[in-house]
């Protein structure tokens, strides 16, 4: 196979490949919302990430969950399916709702990605929550349908 093969099929593979992550629309039993602020971005968001080679998008959910807030939570439960174009043509986000049955007083400790981790009322929201978490949480409420897209 020639160098020039080789390039157009990795260029290929770039092009097609697809990525995919979850988001995580935790609440409490008072109905309050989990969310996080990052390190390396402005705002507060709906914790989640990457879905990991062999892992479910339900077990990706439940342990970027953990991993960001300390918190473990119920059955995950699939709300809807985004396209993200802002990150790449190809990137998927898949939203799941889940119930935090109890929040140990210390479950969250700030890392290097992870500042802050609180629960919020949806009429409290702090007020540089992100507009796609904005948004996601009125979708989740009912106040608007759910978008194709992030």
């Amino acid at each position: 196979m020639t160098a020039l093969r080789r390039l157009v099929l990795a260029a290929t593979r770039y092009q097609r490949a697809m990525t995919l992550g979850v988001r995580v629309a935790a609440t409490d039993a008072e109905g309050r919302l989990l969310l996080v602020r990052h390190s390396y971005l402005a705002g507060w968001y709906l914790p989640g990430g990457a879905v990991d080679v062999g892992e479910t998008l339900a077990e990706a959910a439940l342990r970027e969950l953990r991993e960001e807030t300390g918190v473990s939570g119920g059955a995950p439960v699939l709300f809807a399916v985004y396209h993200n174009r802002r990150n790449h043509i190809r990137d998927h986000v898949a939203l799941y709702r889940v119930a935090v049955a109890e929040v140990p007083e210390a479950a969250f400790t700030p890392t290097r990605e992870i500042r802050e981790a609180g629960f919020f009322a949806p009429q409290a929201l702090p007020p540089d929550t992100s507009p796609a978490t904005l948004r996601r949480i009125a979708e989740l409420a009912g106040d608007s349908p759910p978008s194709p897209f992030w």
